[in-house]
C-alpha cells in the first residue's frame, strides 16, 4: 500500500514527516505493508520569508496549500506542527492522528536567562506580547526564516538571542543551541507546539489512526478548542497549553502593556473569560 505524504520541504519539516513516516511504517494498515512517498510541497509562508505574517495571511498559512492537495487529492496525509494549523479543520479534514508530543517549551538561544535590556529576535506575537510583559525593558525584534537562518542571523545582527520552540531545535539536533527551555509559566506556549498532526480527509482516518497518542489528542484539541473559541490568529497574541491536568490559556497586547492568563478545564469557560477581558 503506497501513502503519498506531504509535508512543506524545509530541514524540518522534512525530518518531521519522516519521523511520521517511519511510526506509519511500523504498522500494517487491513494487513498491507505501508510505503510511504514523500512529496514536498511549498506554502506561502515559505515562499515570502520576509514579511511579517499578518501581510502574508491570517494563521495557517504554512497549511493551506497541503491541506488543498490533500482535498484534491494529490496527497494522501499531510503532516503538519499543530502549532501552525488554524483552531479548526476546513470542510472535508480531520486530524487523524497526533504523534506523541515532545517539549512544548519555548526555548531562549543564544543566553541562559531573560534579562532587562536584551534584544531578542521573533516573528511570533505571542512570544513578544509575553517577552514585553516579563521584562518591558527588551528590545523584540522582528525575526524570520528557518531555524538554521534564524540562528545565523542572530549572530549578524549582534542580537542577545533568538526565539524558537524547543521540540524544533531538538529534531534537528540543535539542542545545545538552547541556553534555556522556559516555564509554561513565563512563556506559554503556542497550542499544540511540540506535537505532529497527520491530517487525512474525512471518512479515512484509518489510515493513520493506528499511530494516534490518545494523551497527546486530549490535551491538544483543548488547547485548539480555546483558541478557536477566543478567535486567536497569528496576529492575535493567544496562547493556550494543557500540561496534563489544567488548560491554561492567555490573551495580550501586542506590546505587553496587558496579558489576562486563566487556567481551569473547560475551554469554552476559559474562552469566555478571556474574551470578556479583552473587551
Amino acid at each position: 500500500m503506497l501513502l503519498r505524504v506531504g509535508s512543506r520541504g524545509s530541514r524540518l519539516a522534512l525530518t518531521q514527516a519522516e519521523r511520521a513516516a517511519e511510526a506509519l511504517r511500523r504498522h500494517r494498515v487491513g494487513g498491507a505493508t505501508v510505503e510511504i512517498a514523500l512529496v514536498p510541497i511549498t506554502t506561502a509562508g515559505d515562499r515570502d520569508r520576509t514579511k511579517p505574517f499578518g501581510e502574508i495571511g491570517s494563521r495557517g498559512v504554512f497549511v493551506k496549500e497541503l491541506e488543498e492537495a490533500l482535498l484534491e487529492g494529490r496527497i494522501d496525509v499531510a503532516v503538519h506542527s499543530a502549532k501552525d494549523m488554524t483552531s479548526s479543520d476546513p470542510d472535508g479534514l480531520v486530524v487523524g492522528a497526533y504523534t506523541q508530543r515532545e517539549d512544548p517549551r519555548d526555548a531562549l538561544c543564544g543566553a541562559d536567562a531573560i534579562r532587562p535590556g536584551m534584544r531578542i529576535g521573533t516573528a511570533s506575537a505571542r512570544r513578544r506580547a509575553q517577552l514585553l510583559a516579563f521584562e518591558p525593558t527588551l528590545s523584540v525584534e522582528p525575526l524570520r526564516g528557518n531555524i538554521d537562518t534564524r540562528l545565523r542571523k542572530r549572530r549578524e545582527r549582534g542580537l542577545d538571542a533568538v526565539m524558537l520552540a524547543a521540540c524544533g531545535l531538538d529534531r534537528l539536533g540543535l539542542g545545545a543551541e538552547i541556553g534555556a527551555r522556559l516555564d509554561p509559566e513565563v512563556m506559554l506556549p503556542e497550542a499544540g507546539q511540540g506535537a505532529l498532526a497527520l491530517q487525512v480527509r474525512e471518512g479515512e482516518e484509518d489510515l493513520v489512526t493506528h499511530v494516534d497518542d490518545p494523551e497527546t489528542r486530549r490535551r491538544v484539541e483543548a488547547e485548539r478548542a480555546c483558541v478557536a473559541l477566543v478567535g486567536g490568529g497569528c496576529l492575535a497574541p493567544v496562547a493556550a497549553h494543557h500540561d496534563g491536568a489544567t488548560l491554561t490559556a492567555l490573551v495580550a497586547a501586542e506590546d505587553g502593556t496587558w496579558l489576562e492568563r486563566r487556567s481551569g478545564s473547560d475551554p469554552a469557560v476559559l474562552a469566555a473569560e478571556l474574551v470578556a477581558l479583552a473587551r
